[in-house]
């Protein structure tokens, strides 16, 4: 599913996923690009938002991930469990608001160890982590040409 960084659409997108994501086990990849055109990916065989959510909009629509393999480093380990941030909905544990702190809006955590809706900065850059960033594997201050969220059905391995 596509998002761009609005508010609205950002609130339709963790809506749709939260309405997916109850309807059984879920796993996510996350494939990544840098400006050399290496990939790397991350995989959670578990994975959901608001999955234990009475109210998930009041909740903040947390992430659920575990059970990572992959080759790009476990980055979404310190945001398990944490509610989604934008500029106008502050949930990240911090003194400032990472949203706005690193241009983008995520499940932070005082503040993040990924940022996939950070900027678009084009590989190497200055700033610190507020560009598409995925730190265990380019570092805090890459940000990435390409990362793809997909979701599907977790394999029922009992079969």
């Amino acid at each position: 599913m596509w998002c761009n960084r609005s508010k609205i659409r950002f609130h339709k997108w963790l809506k749709q996923i939260h309405a997916l994501s109850i309807q059984g086990n879920y796993e996510l990849r996350i494939d990544l690009e840098d400006f050399d055109n290496s990939t790397a990916y991350a995989q959670y065989e578990t994975f959901g938002v608001g999955l234990f959510s009475v109210d998930p909009d009041d909740d903040g629509y947390p992430l659920t991930v575990g059970d990572y393999s992959g080759n790009a480093g476990d980055a979404l380990l310190k945001h398990n469990g944490m509610k989604f941030t934008t500029k106008d909905k502050d949930n990240d544990h911090s003194e400032n608001n990472c949203a706005s702190f690193y241009h983008g809006a995520w499940w932070y955590r005082n503040c993040h160890t990924s940022n996939l809706n950070g900027q678009y900065l084009r590989g190497q850059h200055t700033s610190y982590a507020d560009g598409i960033e995925w730190s265990t594997w380019t570092g805090w201050q890459y940000s990435l040409k390409f990362s793809e969220m997909k979701i599907r059905p977790a394999r029922d391995e009992s079969k």
